[in-house]
């Protein structure tokens, strides 16, 4: 065992959207929680200028709840080699540089520029295995408009909404104010769709504040969600893909986050350490569980996600029923994040969940490599 060659796994993480810094606590969960004796680790940081950056392992296992990105550190590449070779290259400095072989990439980074498909297509052309879902699955996931119009389609229950975009509300923001107030009324949610922690997100309770609290969330995003409030209990279920190609993926006991603040906003996850409090089980009955898992594998496999995802619903206190509010493709992985511990809770230890993402990220790859690129009709005979 001790000759067994081990995989080497870049674990990337930063990134240069507002979910920086979460990234950085969930790679440190990631790195510490990784099996030595299986993996390799090649830490690359994203700084906010969008530079990649070789940094070194071991100053980073000293880091306890957060990482650091090392300004000075070798600036790195992820060059395109497909068909070369079976895993992909990362090359440290200039054209001429060193390269390494890299089996796999564990992507840690949120929010726009690698949760939405650009690093999975990054990657995808790279020709390098990476844990997590793919291009298409990415990009729909994190655009919360177009996430909730798709399960919609597949009969999945979603809490009405209304799309807005800063040009448009600027000419009209009269009319569509009205608009609000009549089909959705108050109090209302105003969302970033591209943005997740919570970043940019207000619960309004009149009209007379909706414009301050969309201006804050146009800050982050282009288009934005103001969604009707409910009464509502939040509930969350983490997903893995299962190793047989086909079958419906693995759904976990169901989470139940209760805010000590009026909602669960970035504060209350991350800034205060009394901002939420997690049961894990959810107090359910056992019915409501059996629905809970079903919408959310119905969610999981309708947005064509791959390896792994949270699936957060909602429970309307009043009526009893569920609510798809979103799919998180790369879910936090800090020390409290819910998706480890709900694994946890279902029988898998946060390490053992590691490789078995990165088995199902190879085992993936292995598969699209089978698949046909080129087209040509057969030679006559």
């Amino acid at each position: 065992m001790s000759n067994q060659k081990k995989t080497r796994v870049v674990v990337l993480y930063g990134g240069r959207s507002g979910e920086h810094e979460v990234s950085l606590r969930s790679a440190a969960s990631v790195i510490q929680n990784l099996n030595p004796s299986r993996y390799e680790v090649i830490p690359v940081a994203i700084d906010k200028q969008g530079r990649w950056l070789l940094n070194d392992v071991q100053l980073i296992l000293q880091s306890k709840e957060s990482l650091p990105v090392y300004r000075d550190a070798p600036i790195v590449a992820l060059p395109p080699h497909p068909g070369v070779t079976t895993t992909g290259l990362l090359r440290f400095g200039g054209s001429s540089a060193p390269q390494a072989p890299v089996d796999v990439v564990f992507p840690v980074i949120h929010g726009p520029l690698c949760e939405d498909g650009t690093i999975q297509g990054l990657l995808e052309l790279a020709d390098v295995p990476f844990v997590g879902c793919g291009v298409l699955a990415s990009a729909v996931a994190m655009d919360k408009d177009c996430a909730k119009r798709l399960v919609r389609e597949g009969g999945v229950p979603i809490v009405p909404f209304i799309t807005l975009k800063p040009e448009v509300w600027r000419k009209e923001a009269l009319f569509l104010s009205q608009r609000i107030n009549d089909e959705l009324g108050f109090p209302v949610f105003v969302k970033p769709a591209n943005l997740g922690s919570s970043v940019g997100v207000h619960k309004v309770n009149q009209r007379k504040d909706l414009d301050a609290a969309l201006q804050d969330a146009f800050r982050y995003d282009t288009k934005v969600l103001v969604e009707k409030a409910i009464r509502g209990r939040e509930i969350e279920l983490a997903l893995l893909e299962n190793s047989e190609s086909g079958l419906p993926p693995h759904v976990s006991v169901p989470g139940e986050v209760i805010p000590s603040h009026e909602f669960y906003s970035y504060e209350a996850k991350y800034l205060d350490e009394k901002g939420a409090k997690l049961l894990i089980p959810a107090p359910l009955e056992p019915s409501q569980i059996k629905e809970a898992q079903k919408i959310a594998a119905t969610a999981f496999e309708l947005l064509g996600c791959e390896g792994m995802a949270r699936i957060d619903l909602f429970l309307d206190q009043e009526t009893g029923k569920f609510y798809f509010n979103e799919a998180n493709t790369i879910p936090g992985f800090t020390s409290i994040s819910m998706y480890p511990k709900m694994w946890e809770h279902s029988g898998i230890p946060y390490s053992q969940l590691l490789s078995r993402l990165i088995d199902l990220a190879i085992l993936r790859h292995e598969r699209k490599k089978s698949l046909v690129r080129d087209y040509s009709t057969q030679a006559e005979s």
